[in-house]
């Protein structure tokens, strides 16, 4: 934010903005002195922003209400005021956008968001709310992107307060020392899971997070007391373990910024986590069109009293820091700024309509060089990985899955410092599936560890840690369980499109699913197509051991997120045994595998369906071709149509359930693409749209079997 000191008084502002703390009145404030003009110039400028927007100067139907942070601003601009070093990182929610300013965002690309313009940080993308900053120059902090979800904003800190630790200890670089994380949210925001799951990772572990809840006593309309015993959550954490709580009024401009540096330089020390709880009043309603008449009239009347500008100006006129000819000068002079550059971002062309579909994932450009994200994973760190071959070399005996796993796990721990794998029981029992058995006393308790019982904090963890450059490798133990994670997956999967290439959040999810000699609804969950329907994710799921490692050590190394499906009935089968490939070995994504060749039939297939289909074609011996997808996104389009050109016909044999399974997609772009080429209809063998049950007989009377995919092949070719 441009600095008005220049068209003031120099003398006179040289000489009041040179007030020693310790005279006024034993207030903090920020240390050794403040840029007044600055502070005040940020709060103007918030203000009128709003105002231009409220009062449709900006094209009503451009506009997306700002949900005004009028009352929280005073406080937000000075905690960014303090965010100074290089690997500080922050997450706001929608009313943080004084604090965003306050960091170094923009005034026209802060309205450019808004009004849905070009540039700004979405281009258009995404709401004008939820902004982000990638403070490329790293002079202060990073602010994470923002996502519409409420409490969503905390556990992604966790992480990267713990990569601060990790950087700095570890990996012994001393330029993180000191570096904090903060997590912005309003008091209802403390309901939530997120908040409770990062609450726990980092008071665990004493990270460096600072919570900061800015507390205005409702949820939109639903006041504190329905929220938590009592009305107040803050006072119900008295009890808990290495948290210091600091609380008190932030609209105060004696005892707000002594508490706000307080809570700072608690965190920079390496103390531990704290909680710095503001009350702060809310003066507009949720949105523009809030009126907030379910408030009662005094507080209504008692909350404008809390107003902090007014507080402000009267308080650096008594100090002498700023008399009433400059604040009005200044009040002038930030008015004028933000009209102006209401007027050049009205001339902001439209956002190219021809790029909407660019940055779901990694791109390059025209000559073939990586488009890299700004923040983010370990390509935008110029990370530079060991050779890879896509030619397998197989080497000693056959291997299950689950040690062909492993071995790529300690071989990429070994070889990057930057892997982390971690996950409830991941440690020193090494994963209820034993995918991890040793890696813990390899590799220490920094690198592969245990979580707490949260998959919404195991992954928004990783997010943080992915945003520090880290390469995260949680595990979900069963796929059923990655449900309370999925708000924090889908996050992470559009995180690239909705910033319009200026963060990414790569990272390998491995989550075990599906049946495994007998099933049940919570452990035996395939249902694959979700993942495949998240924007911005690869879902691999590999057959046999020698395609795991393959997969794996190329999702390890990609610059995309992805979901790495084990499946348990794979894990420890003697079909699925292979020598292992070697340490250099990839397969890249999107590139299926033809196990039998045959001119009568194409039979496509995944994951636990593939050594079945095999066999059943083995047994048949009709000339049947089988297609291993082995990566369902993306999926090998090209090899199933080659094939079904050739064949003519087409069955798609998949264990998740029939209706809307990923056959479906399948089914759907054949019948589009190979119409001609089609000599009988296209048909699906799935489970009926049941969950998968206990009872052996049960099991195999839903999941296909060999039986039951034979006399699908048959029926198909005898049409």
């Amino acid at each position: 934010m441009q600095s008005l000191a220049a068209n003031l008084s120099a003398a006179k502002i040289e000489k009041n903005n040179d007030v020693p703390l310790n005279e006024l009145d034993k207030a903090t404030w920020l240390k050794p002195k403040t840029d007044w003009f600055q502070l005040v110039h940020t709060l103007l400028t918030s203000r009128y922003m709003d105002d231009v927007e409220e009062q449709d100067l900006v094209p009503a139907k451009l506009v997306f209400n700002q949900f005004s942070a009028r009352g929280h601003d005073f406080a937000q601009i000075l905690l960014g005021s303090l965010l100074t070093h290089p690997h500080d990182g922050a997450t706001g929610y929608y009313r943080s956008r004084p604090f965003v300013l306050s960091l170094g965002l923009s005034m026209d690309d802060a309205l450019a968001s808004g009004m849905a313009k070009s540039g700004g940080y979405s281009d258009g993308r995404d709401i004008g709310v939820v902004c982000n900053y990638a403070n490329q120059e790293r002079n202060g902090a990073m602010l994470f992107p923002m996502c519409g979800g409420v409490g969503s904003q905390y556990s992604p800190i966790s992480g990267w307060a713990q990569s601060i630790v990790y950087h700095r200890d570890q990996l012994k670089d001393e330029a993180y020392k000191g570096a904090i994380g903060l997590s912005m949210g309003g008091d209802s925001s403390m309901s939530t899971s997120g908040f409770w799951a990062a609450l726990n990772i980092s008071t665990t572990n004493n990270l460096p997070h600072l919570f900061y809840i800015e507390d205005n006593g409702y949820g939109i309309s639903v006041p504190q007391t329905v929220q938590t015993p009592g009305g107040d959550q803050v006072a119900n954490l008295a009890a808990y373990k290495n948290l210091k709580i600091i609380d008190g009024d932030g609209t105060d401009p004696y005892t707000a910024p002594a508490l706000i540096v307080e809570a700072v330089e608690y965190v920079r020390s390496g103390k531990g986590t704290c909680l710095l709880r503001l009350k702060v009043p809310r003066l507009c309603g949720h949105t523009f069109q809030d009126t907030q008449t379910y408030k009662p009239a005094d507080l209504l009347a008692q909350e404008k009293t809390q107003d902090p500008l007014p507080k402000l100006r009267e308080f650096l006129q008594d100090k002498g820091i700023m008399d009433e000819q400059q604040w009005l000068a200044l009040e002038e002079q930030t008015h004028a700024e933000v009209l102006a550059a209401v007027a050049r971002v009205k001339l902001r062309p439209e956002p190219k309509i021809e790029n909407i579909t660019r940055y779901v994932y990694a791109e390059k450009d025209e000559q073939g060089q990586a488009e890299l994200q700004l923040r983010g994973g370990l390509h935008a760190d110029h990370h530079v990985f060991p050779q890879v071959s896509e030619q397998a070399k197989p080497e000693g005996a056959r291997l299950n899955m689950l040690a062909s796993i492993r071995k790529v796990l300690a071989h990429e721990l070994e070889t990057n410092p930057k892997v982390l794998v971690f996950g409830e029981d991941v440690g020193p029992k090494g994963g209820v599936h034993a995918a991890t058995l040793g890696l813990n006393e390899a590799y220490g308790d920094l690198r592969v560890f245990d979580t707490s019982l949260s998959e919404e904090g195991i992954i928004g963890r990783a997010v943080g840690m992915a945003l520090a450059g880290l390469m995260p490798v949680p595990e979900i133990q069963f796929r059923k369980y990655a449900e309370p994670a999925s708000e924090q997956i889908t996050d992470t999967g559009i995180m690239r499109w909705r910033t319009n290439n200026q963060f990414a959040a790569p990272m390998v999810i491995r989550i075990p699913g599906g049946f495994a000699g007998r099933g049940d609804p919570w452990h035996s969950m395939s249902d694959e197509v979700e993942w495949a329907h998240k924007t911005g994710w690869q879902v691999v799921m590999p057959s046999n051991a020698e395609d795991a490692a393959g997969l794996l050590r190329y999702a390890l190394r990609d610059n995309n997120p992805t979901i790495f499906f084990e499946h348990r009935t794979l894990l420890d089968n003697r079909w699925a045994r292979r020598p292992y490939p070697g340490d250099d070995y990839v397969i890249p994504f999107g590139k299926a595998k033809t196990l039998t060749q045959g001119d009568k039939l194409t039979v496509v297939c995944w994951g636990a369906m593939v050594e079945r289909c095999e066999q059943a074609a083995i047994e048949l011996d009709l000339g049947i071709e089988v297609i291993d997808l082995r990566t369902i996104q993306p999926w090998d389009k090209e090899a199933v149509l080659a094939s079904v050109k050739k064949t003519s016909r087409c069955l798609i044999v998949h264990e998740d359930n029939m209706t809307a399974g990923f056959g479906a997609e399948i089914a759907a772009i054949l019948a589009k693409e190979a119409f001609f080429d089609l000599d009988a209809p296209i048909e699906r063998l799935a489970m009926p749209n049941t969950p998968v049950p206990h009872n052996i007989n049960l099991l195999n009377a839903v999941v296909p079997t060999t039986e039951r995919i034979e006399l699908a092949m048959q029926d198909l070719i005898e049409i």
